[in-house]
């Protein structure tokens, strides 16, 4: 499974807000979605973590918005895990509109690892750990930013 997964959505009316175009929560709503699709196809399902009386919890979202989105846009949500420590993981977003692939927006969610019974932060156990590869931040750290390739060039 790449380390960049891939969530595709047509944007539908009930989306739209009042001033026409994808209302702001929306894009929060396709994040949530593209990051459980992610570790599901990481063999993490939310049934998993449960079965494990653990998982993960929002500590905070960050998301600049840059192009609006309409009705009937196809977009893709990429979204990586560019960090996980002990008990935190940094995931990050950027959304595309699939026509023209304007960059629609870029996020990042900031993830505790916790035990459900208390909601205490627990160590990220190591076969939740291993089944993500990270794809660690571009050189200007901006959140949200798409990772850019590494050629054996640049010696990295």
């Amino acid at each position: 499974m790449p380390a960049i997964f891939e969530y595709r959505h047509q944007v539908t009316a009930d989306e739209i807000d009042g001033v026409g175009h994808v209302n702001n929560i929306e894009y929060l709503r396709w994040m949530q979605h593209a990051a459980v699709a992610h570790s599901t196809a990481q063999g993490w399902p939310s049934k998993a973590y449960h079965e494990l009386g653990q998982g993960w919890v929002v500590r905070s979202h960050f998301i600049e918005y840059l192009v609006p989105a309409f009705s009937g846009d196809e977009i893709v949500v990429r979204t990586w895990v560019a960090d996980m420590k002990r008990v935190t993981s940094m995931r990050r977003y950027e959304l595309l509109r699939i026509a023209d692939g304007k960059q629609l927006a870029v996020a990042s969610t900031n993830w505790a690892f916790v035990k459900f019974a208390t909601l205490q932060p627990c160590r990220v156990p190591a076969e939740v750990l291993n089944a993500f590869e990270l794809v660690p931040d571009p050189d200007d750290r901006r959140p949200g930013v798409s990772p850019k390739p590494v050629s054996p060039e640049s010696g990295g």
